[in-house]
């Protein structure tokens, strides 16, 4: 098959679980024999225009102008335009949420090239509620709709997507991940300099994640074990703020800010810790949940309706914004001798495995075919 992957950015050019998974899957359907094009925006000049890496062809375009962390390139569809079904059997896009998967979705109603969405989550982090919301009854619907097959993470996704009034077909496709990778086993990194508990937060910093719960409950925990420390990986607009949080809470010397962590370091960066905390107010089926899970990682995550039975079935789960909640979940994690992350792996493992992802979406294009 030829694929033509559209996605607004690129692992390793942004650091995030959904731009690796766009690169893990075309890797990995390359390998499998296919011919994989994926399209981005270029956000580091240092990368070039058009590269061959991992098996599959990158083409980075003009990012054009940004609004509310989405790329508005013309240049995305002046590509898309010029596409026929003489270069590609298949479009596969990567969130509703961005304008390169609008385009693609018009060039779909336009053409005849097939195309599938996967949906890495049905809400923004970075729009305002109120706004996304008119999006999704409008823009986001009509996108979804072009589709000839919608990917979904969970059945519970399946039914909010539906729900919008959406009538495309629509799979259920694990998020899954590698667990020969992210296992209990191994060495730890040398990042984490700790001889006391670490709570891990991996994620952007922008409100949608909420990282400041993290500062906030671990500043409180830290009443009952004071040797506590937060580790941040990842970084985003928020960073000032949440360094001024810390000061202001007295805690700087306990909160630790690593920036983008290459992807290979992740699994030492699981193993050096004691507890992932995601207090985010909307994902997907986030991968470093998967990923903590696998590693032997207890989770304490907000309560979202499509995640809570996965999360909860290998840590707990609180109400979105309720620091409170967070503190009790986190001391009782800090406060297990070990084995609390046992169960979160025997679920990735029985239901999560990457190559199954590949598999059931790789199939799901040749039906289309």
């Amino acid at each position: 098959m030829r694929i033509l992957r559209v996605a607004q950015h690129l692992y390793p050019d942004t650091k995030g679980g959904g731009q690796y998974h766009v690169h893990a899957m075309s890797r990995d359907q390359a390998a499998m024999g296919h011919d994989v094009t994926v399209l981005t925006t270029r956000v580091d000049l240092s990368r070039p225009r058009v590269e061959e890496t991992d098996g599959y062809t990158v083409i980075r375009v003009s990012p054009g102008v940004s609004l509310l962390g989405n790329q508005i390139s013309p240049s995305v569809a002046r590509y898309l335009w010029g596409a026929s079904s003489d270069d590609f059997d298949v479009i596969h896009a990567h969130s509703h949420l961005y304008f390169s998967t609008n385009l693609a979705a018009l060039k779909r109603q336009l053409g005849d090239i097939p195309l599938a969405i996967t949906n890495h989550g049905l809400y923004s982090q970075s729009a305002p509620e109120r706004v996304f919301g008119w999006y999704l009854r409008t823009l986001g619907q009509w996108t979804f709709n072009q589709a000839d097959v919608v990917f979904c993470y969970t059945e519970t996704d399946k039914e909010r997507v539906r729900e919008l009034g959406v009538d495309s077909r629509i799979e259920v496709v694990s998020n899954g991940i590698d667990t020969e990778r992210f296992t209990p086993d191994g060495p730890e990194s040398e990042l984490i300099d700790s001889g006391g508990r670490v709570v891990l937060f991996v994620g952007r910093f922008v409100e949608g994640k909420r990282p400041a719960d993290a500062v906030r409950a671990v500043a409180r925990v830290r009443e009952d074990y004071p040797d506590v420390e937060l580790y941040l990986c990842g970084d985003g607009p928020l960073r000032g703020e949440l360094e001024e949080l810390a000061r202001e809470l007295a805690i700087s010397d306990s909160v630790h800010f690593l920036g983008h962590v290459p992807y290979d370091e992740m699994p030492k960066i699981y193993r050096s810790g004691d507890v992932l905390m995601l207090p985010s107010r909307a994902e997907g089926v986030p991968r470093t949940v998967l990923e903590a899970f696998s590693s032997g990682l207890p989770v304490v995550s907000s309560h979202l309706e499509h995640t809570a039975a996965i999360v909860e079935q290998g840590g707990e789960t609180v109400e979105v914004g309720d620091v409170a909640g967070y503190v009790r979940s986190l001391t009782a994690y800090l406060g297990d001798d070990g084995g609390s992350g046992s169960n979160g792996r025997d679920v990735v493992r029985g239901e999560y495995e990457w190559a199954e992802t590949v598999q059931k979406t790789t199939e799901s294009f040749e039906a289309l075919l």
